[in-house]
């Protein structure tokens, strides 16, 4: 885990890096000459994901399925592996990540690729409406049937590009023999043998900050590393500045008293679930991260940093390139 700092020696590997997602995909193998087909790999699974989940896509599944809202649909696999994670997750944090949020997030003006929300200002409505739980949405596993209630959008962006980042590391290391990273915006997953002192991930609010600029570097052997911030994904309805990390109980995004949370845990799907967790949390999270014990770092809107579980404290950082840059960018599956 993120225990121990990135080590001064440097050791060659594979690295592709490109936009997609509306983010910044990375991956990088231990054995170089394997990269061309990890690189394939991920490209194959980030647009499967995209084509099951992508809530501004009019052609994808899950848009498919919200227009027979009420109705019992047969899904395929992908899809209904998504929705079950993302179910999972929501009841693993008492509803505090919780896919039922789609509603809100619209009202909050997020209802277009982030790259072009950006650039106009989202119209205020009638007021925040709290997520309807996900509890109503009704999905047998095994028969890959779901049932979406009327009225009840889902946004499965909070646990889907996670989702894709455990699927996509695990099958480039099965298929290449190979370690891998998969970095997705800010969500990495590991797989296979790690090189010598484990992966060098750097720590920055932007995916796109670049190795030599990235002030906070750990290293990792194993599972996933997650960020979540309110810094970098945000644009403005009327006269207030809002983000993507929507508060369940209330319908509006959540208070940003953490501009950037990080997280390592098994998986990265369990990791983004604790890390955006937290910045609904608030001011409680440091209580309720400490129960977890896994290790983080939270950065107050007031640049202060808080370190727990055993992340090491944050001092200069080891020369050389860092192999991928974990951000703030957010939980988003949709491009």
């Amino acid at each position: 885990m993120s225990g121990t700092k990135v080590p001064g020696e440097t050791t060659a590997i594979g690295l592709r890096e490109y936009s997609a997602l509306g983010t910044t995909a990375v991956v990088a193998t231990t054995d170089p000459d394997v990269i061309e087909s990890a690189s394939a790999i991920l490209h194959e699974e980030l647009m499967a994901i995209d084509r099951a989940c992508s809530r501004f896509r009019l052609d994808s599944e899950i848009s498919g399925v919200l227009r027979q809202a009420g109705s019992t649909v047969e899904v395929s696999p992908l899809l209904s592996e998504a929705v079950e994670t993302a179910l999972r997750v929501a009841q693993d944090t008492d509803g505090t990540v919780d896919p039922t949020v789609g509603a809100a997030v619209i009202d909050l003006g997020y209802d277009q690729d982030f790259a072009d929300l950006r650039y106009r200002l989202a119209p205020v409505g009638s007021g925040p409406r709290p997520a309807p739980g996900w509890e109503c949405v009704e999905l047998d596993p095994v028969r890959h049937r779901l049932r979406v209630p009327f009225g009840v959008l889902l946004d499965l962006g909070a646990t889907a590009k996670a989702l894709a980042a455990d699927r996509a590391a695990s099958r480039i290391a099965a298929a290449t023999g190979s370690g891998v990273l998969v970095n997705l915006g800010g969500d990495v997953s590991l797989a296979g043998s790690p090189p010598p002192g484990g992966w060098a991930i750097g720590i920055a609010l932007e995916s796109s900050t670049a190795p030599r600029d990235t002030r906070v570097v750990v290293a990792i052997r194993e599972g996933g590393l997650a960020s979540s911030g309110t810094a970098v994904r945000t644009w403005l309805q009327g006269d207030r500045r809002v983000h993507h990390i929507i508060d369940p109980a209330t319908g509006d995004t959540a208070e940003s008293w953490w501009r950037l949370v990080s997280v390592t845990a098994p998986s990265c799907v369990e990791a983004n679930a604790v890390s955006t967790s937290a910045i609904v949390w608030g001011p409680l999270a440091i209580e309720r991260l400490s129960a977890k014990g896994l290790p983080c770092r939270l950065v107050g809107e007031d640049g202060s940093v808080v370190v727990l579980g055993g992340w090491p404290a944050d001092g200069p950082p080891p020369p050389g390139d860092t192999a991928a840059t974990a951000n703030g960018a957010g939980p988003t599956a949709e491009r």
